[in-house]
């Protein structure tokens, strides 16, 4: 994932902004309705990305994964629409709580850019990815960085189309939706009215979408590091955020590991799930690695 990624990282202000003063009010919905539901895990699962995760003579990489993770960023249904057949075959390698996060196919959103011929593209694309029944969690919409508000009824047209069946997340790249005031306070309400969450990108070369506005009871937090030192800190501060977003009533937190080049992602997600274990006290799985002498990436 190239995205926001920066040559020399320790110069980047990592600083959490602060919450977006309607965060706040959304939480408090639902502030003592029980604990909440958390699922950590990384964008793929292939081995050549993965490195130092897979025993010597993993014969299922899938299989495997999804013994050490409870959830997957699928990342590779947005490049194509994958056979009905694979959904299911999906589903039967995983365990009965693991959960799949599917990214919209891009001919969706890249290609047709939401226009009227994403449309059938689209109920073929839900057709096959219902084929995960109860293992599918949010299904989110990545847009194109150059995908700007000018595009307005296209996103609104969008929104009213989605069936409500499926929970979705959506990512907006384009500066213009946060930095004017009054195009952002639009988008936010769109995505509260239709109880659409509103993805947080965490990447170092793109400070400006750090928004913090959720716009419903989910955090789905696509988190990207930079192969540097400042990774571990800056997932500090996320426990630090979810410890503070569940006090104030959050029930969803799905969080999603990456780094702008993959290697070892499930050496991060180790010691972020560690920390979240220990201050929201949590149970989640702790992923097995290859190194003897614990996790370390520097």
């Amino acid at each position: 994932m190239k995205f926001g990624k920066v040559e020399q990282p320790e110069r980047i202000d990592f600083t959490m902004p602060d919450d977006h003063p309607d965060t706040e009010v959304i939480l408090a919905k639902t502030k003592d309705d029980g604990s909440p539901s958390i699922f950590v895990g990384c964008a793929k699962w292939n081995r050549q990305d993965l490195k130092q995760f897979y025993p010597r003579g993993t014969k299922d990489e899938l299989a495997y994964y999804a013994t050490q993770f409870n959830c997957i960023e699928l990342n590779a249904t947005f490049y194509r629409i994958f056979p009905a057949e694979t959904y299911q075959k999906w589903y039967n390698k995983t365990p009965e709580n693991f959960k799949f996060f599917p990214k919209i196919v891009q001919n969706v959103s890249h290609l047709r850019r939401l226009n009227d011929q994403a449309y059938p593209i689209l109920d073929e694309y839900l057709k096959v990815t219902s084929n995960l029944k109860d293992k599918l969690g949010t299904i989110f919409l990545q847009m194109h960085g150059n995908f700007g508000p000018k595009n307005w009824d296209r996103v609104v047209r969008f929104v009213e189309y989605w069936p409500k069946e499926f929970q979705l997340s959506m990512e907006f790249r384009h500066t213009d939706w946060f930095n004017d005031e009054k195009v952002a306070q639009e988008l936010y309400y769109l995505l509260q009215e239709n109880n659409i969450s509103n993805t947080l990108v965490d990447t170092a070369g793109r400070r400006d979408i750090m928004h913090m506005r959720l716009t419903n009871n989910e955090a789905f937090i696509r988190y990207v590091g930079a192969n540097h030192t400042t990774d571990y800190s800056r997932l500090d501060d996320w426990v630090e955020k979810l410890a503070d977003w569940t006090d104030k009533g959050l029930k969803n937190i799905h969080f999603f590991v990456h780094q702008n080049m993959e290697l070892e992602s499930p050496l991060l997600s180790v010691k972020f799930i560690e920390k979240l274990n220990k201050k929201l006290g949590c149970n989640l799985h702790i992923p097995k690695t290859l190194h003897d002498s614990g996790p370390t990436l520097f």
